[in-house]
């Protein structure tokens, strides 16, 4: 194999890539990337056996087909380390020459034939989705994920397809964030009652992959699995194998729930002050609503008391409910601080719920008053 590369392009999509590759393996040629070049194309390749990502590199001039194991160490340092604009790279199954304009490297590498097979796009049956609500839907929801969970498989997001719409769903048992969004199926794809859970790693790793430029990409689910295409990137991943629970289920009855309008910025001040006092996940925070403000309390024997007041458009009953102002926290800070936030709010010990305009709804569990 040769071939010319512009050294950033190459060093996005070689990072881009490796971020899969595991640190440690019992299959040391995992922890590698795979560079498989022909015609006018080089693509990038890494899998851990779960997650696996294909990635175009843009920018390259390619001489001479092949195909080439890069040592994820060793390349990257290169690709980091060196000035120059463009690198020459020579490859055959045991060695690996990279130049620049003043430095050259050889490395040695291992069998290309040793690396296991990726999948690539190939699916007729698939959704289509916006790039951009797919990482705002990621965003808001992967954060309520729980690895941990032997009861119910929590530890990826669910995602249902209908035939105009997508659902993104996401659960600890303590609270549950899920974002619905406009999605077209091709050739009648669809989740239909099969529970789609993606794992929170891969998740993680679509966001990251897409980019502003992305318009539109394509979902498939397989038998077990799913798969995803954007314009430079392919990604599989396994699914989370277990049920999730009906979540539906979890939100209360909304008849008669008090709804509360305020903004992002200054609520998530006045939550992040509240909290100053409080320690470790089990202490709360007494959000007090009463007319025309908002009143947020909190205590603990080792480090004091705190006492913020945000005025809101309340002019209710007064209504006291403890809630967890982390947990509240992580949904803040994944909304613009301008945006408008309706709280609903029923009593003490039922469920809160967050709602935006734009599909989210996020959904707290109380906290017992004698925590």
């Amino acid at each position: 194999m040769k071939a010319i590369c512009k050294r950033e392009s190459l060093l996005a999509a070689f990072q881009t890539a490796g971020s899969v590759a595991p640190t440690r393996s019992p299959k040391p040629i995992l922890q590698n990337v795979k560079m498989v070049a022909q015609g006018d194309m080089a693509t990038l390749i890494a899998t851990d056996l779960e997650v696996g990502i294909r990635v175009d590199v843009a920018d390259i001039e390619i001489e001479a087909g092949g195909e080439v194991i890069l040592p994820m160490g060793r390349f990257g340092s290169i690709l980091r380390e060196t000035t120059d604009e463009k690198i020459r790279i020579e490859a055959t199954d045991t060695l690996i020459i990279v130049r620049g304009d003043r430095s050259e490297f050889k490395l040695s590498s291992e069998p290309p034939a040793e690396f296991p097979p990726v999948a690539e796009f190939d699916a007729k049956s698939y959704h289509e989705i916006s790039a951009r609500l797919l990482r705002e839907m990621i965003r808001r929801t992967v954060f309520s994920t729980d690895n941990e969970s032997s009861r119910y498989a929590l530890g990826g997001v669910l995602l249902e397809m209908s035939e105009k719409e997508i659902i993104a769903v996401a659960t600890d048992g303590r609270r549950l964030a899920t974002m619905k969004g406009p999605a077209i199926s091709v050739e009648g794809h669809s989740t239909g009652d099969n529970a789609t859970i993606v794992p929170s790693k891969a998740m993680h790793l679509i966001e990251r992959s897409l980019s502003d430029s992305d318009a539109e990409v394509q979902l498939s689910v397989q038998p077990n699995g799913i798969l995803l295409k954007s314009p430079h990137t392919t990604i599989y991943s396994r699914l989370v194998e277990g049920r999730f629970p009906k979540w539906r289920d979890v939100f209360p009855d909304r008849t008669g729930v008090k709804k509360v309008e305020t903004v992002v910025g200054p609520f998530f001040s006045a939550v992040r002050q509240a909290a100053v006092v409080t320690s470790g996940e089990s202490s709360g925070v007494d959000f007090t609503f009463e007319s025309g403000q908002l009143v947020l309390t909190a205590q603990t024997p080792e480090a004091g008391e705190s006492r913020v007041e945000l005025p809101i458009a309340y002019d209710g009953e007064a209504l006291s409910i403890t809630l967890n102002p982390h947990f509240l926290s992580d949904f803040l800070k994944v909304l613009d601080p301008g945006k408008t936030i309706t709280l609903e709010l029923k009593n003490a010990e039922s469920a809160a719920v967050c709602t935006t305009d734009d599909g989210y709804d996020y959904l707290l569990m109380p906290l017992s008053r004698d925590r």
